[in-house]
């Protein structure tokens, strides 16, 4: 899969800059509302369109993804930019390089379907596991059931949108289906919050793992 991606950069790029993926990516921003001082993670950022957008509202943005052509590719435009607040590391959905209860927020744009379904819980329960209480988690992607596969049910407990229960580590975390165009669709949640205190953590895991 690694090797795949790599000889697809330019490909990949190519196809970032459509209609769909910009619309979706705008999509995902609005709903998951970044804010000053924050720390964002994009989970398949592939050559940084969700990622370099995410920058301009947040502290730190975390580009996570398998290929290291495509790492490569985000932090040649995040320089091109003038962006230094992008840390791209090359790391899988379903082990993100970051410590746990470390980011504010999850975002994900046209990745989960490339996901094997085997690991698609897995990925889920990753992304809840960096979530700081009260964190945001949004996804948008195909809207095909084929490619979705059995994601629905990995994250929501319930077949009720509008009242779907993410199926992750924090068994109080709510999740919500939206469809955000003629082909793609998002998934929305929340980590529960913590009744007592505690400091905000360092994002990393282990510092050899970014780049």
């Amino acid at each position: 899969m690694t090797k795949a991606w790599n000889r697809h950069v330019t490909h990949a790029e190519e196809i970032a800059r459509g209609p769909g993926f910009r619309d979706l990516r705008d999509r995902i921003i609005e709903l998951a509302a970044p804010q000053p001082g924050e720390v964002a993670v994009d989970v398949g950022s592939g050559t940084g369109l969700l990622s370099l957008a995410l920058a301009a509202h947040v502290d730190q943005v975390w580009a996570i993804d398998i290929s290291p052509s495509m790492a490569d590719y985000l932090r040649t435009k995040a320089a091109s930019a003038g962006l230094d607040n992008i840390q791209a590391a090359v790391a899988s959905a379903v082990s993100l390089p970051l410590v746990d209860e470390s980011a504010d927020l999850v975002v994900s744009n046209y990745c989960v379907h490339h996901v094997d379904e085997d690991d698609k819980r897995r990925a889920l329960h990753e992304t809840m596991r960096v979530l700081r209480p009260g964190g945001r988690l949004v996804f948008g992607d195909m809207m095909f059931d084929l490619a979705l596969g059995d994601l629905r049910n990995q994250l929501t407990l319930s077949s009720r949108p509008r009242s779907a229960r993410c199926c992750a580590r924090a068994p109080r975390a709510s999740c919500d289906w939206r469809r955000t165009g003629c082909a793609s669709r998002s998934a929305t949640g929340s980590a529960p919050r913590r009744r007592t205190g505690g400091g905000r953590r360092s994002p990393t895991r282990d510092s050899s793992t970014s780049t």
